[in-house]
């Protein structure tokens, strides 16, 4: 029986990776840098830091890229995700029903905690979700299985009661490296391989069906 469901926040709960996309597109072009031979697939459910030095070059050192990671975050705090413009729209429906159903929910964003934090207040969901975590909260990102191991920890729950809700490899390997139920967003878009994931849905109003 699900007593728990541990979601994943962007392209979750939000529409982001568009947005996302475009934003490092524009701050690398004024840094002269192109990510033409990119696509917003070689981003999804990764953290910058991961792509930082392939973006940049393998000789760039880790001064330097912590240097760049700075400047792209200042950046970020001017050209802020409209988070309500890119919730789903089963969002809060979704999240309702589940809590009157006294299900257990955490969020778990590779994300940095600034912006998890501000996604959810913009939209009212904090309350929602009994257990938080961003980049901050572990060592490791995914698709080290490091965050999905301490929300389990935190929710107190077997882990054959819980679900994790995700969208990308990177999300679907962590959760799946911490011996979790993983269903994910079927994608549409992007060529995502979802093949580790136990279920497939089409989107988050899928859930209460299959519960």
């Amino acid at each position: 029986m699900i007593k728990g469901i541990i979601f994943d926040m962007d392209g979750v709960l939000f529409d982001t990776e568009p947005f996302y996309f475009k934003r490092r597109e524009t701050f690398l072009g004024i840094k002269g840098i192109s990510i033409q031979d990119k696509s917003p697939k070689d981003f999804i459910g990764g953290h910058m830091e991961q792509v930082w030095k392939e973006i940049l070059g393998q000789e760039l050192d880790q001064e330097s890229a912590n240097i760049f990671l700075e400047d792209y975050n200042a950046y970020k705090l001017d050209h802020k995700a409209p988070y309500p413009d890119l919730i789903f729209p089963e969002v809060n429906e979704t999240l309702m029903r589940l809590r009157d159903k006294d299900l257990k929910l955490a969020l778990a964003s590779n994300s940095n905690k600034e912006d998890v934090l501000s996604a959810l207040d913009q939209c009212q969901l904090k309350d929602y979700f009994s257990v938080i975590l961003a980049r901050e909260d572990v060592l490791s990102p995914k698709p080290n299985p490091e965050i999905y191991e301490k929300a389990h920890e935190l929710l107190s729950l077997e882990k054959d009661s819980l679900v994790v809700i995700e969208d990308s490899e990177k999300g679907i390997q962590a959760g799946k490296a911490a011996g979790l139920t993983v269903w994910a967003i079927k994608d549409y878009r992007y060529d995502i391989n979802q093949e580790q994931a136990d279920r497939l849905i089409d989107h988050l109003g899928d859930i209460l069906e299959s519960l």
